[in-house]
């Protein structure tokens, strides 16, 4: 294996981060649907990422010769009063996943394991983006109270 199983297992929890927030924003999505809200429903009708960084993290626990274990998760929130409260539970996960990859960096510098580091640069970049974009939305969504 070309990584620690500490990691490994890390590695696996945020698998299950991932597919969280995938979840969250298609129940997001699902909510402006029903509710007509255009705008709203597109911004997160599109945010299928975290599937895919959920998926790019399985190909790289298989590719260092570890075993994927997908932790159970809970189901997403569904409804909102106002659109603002799932703009601010969007930017709240991306803060918050935002976090958990950078502990993720931090175990990997510890065990001095500079494949996942190098590995886990691509996802900090995306945060900075997924966290910017929710950032203005909910700036947005704030200005229209």
């Amino acid at each position: 294996m070309l990584t620690s199983q500490k990691v490994i297992d890390a590695i696996n929890e945020q698998i299950g981060y991932e597919f969280s927030a995938s979840l969250q924003y298609y129940a997001i999505g699902a909510h402006f649907a029903a509710e007509r809200c255009r705008n709203f429903r597109s911004i997160f009708s599109d945010r299928r990422r975290k599937k895919k960084h959920a998926l790019r993290f399985i190909k790289y626990v298989v590719d260092a010769g570890g075993r994927v274990v997908i932790p159970a998760i809970d189901a997403p929130e569904s409804k909102f009063k106002v659109p603002r409260d799932a703009v601010k539970l969007s930017l709240d996960q991306e803060i918050h996943v935002t976090n958990q990859i950078n502990g993720l960096v931090e175990l990997a510098r510890k065990k001095n394991d500079y494949i996942t580091i190098n590995f886990l640069q691509w996802f900090l970049t995306e945060q900075l983006e997924e966290v910017s974009s929710m950032d203005h939305c909910s700036r947005s969504s704030s200005a229209r109270r």
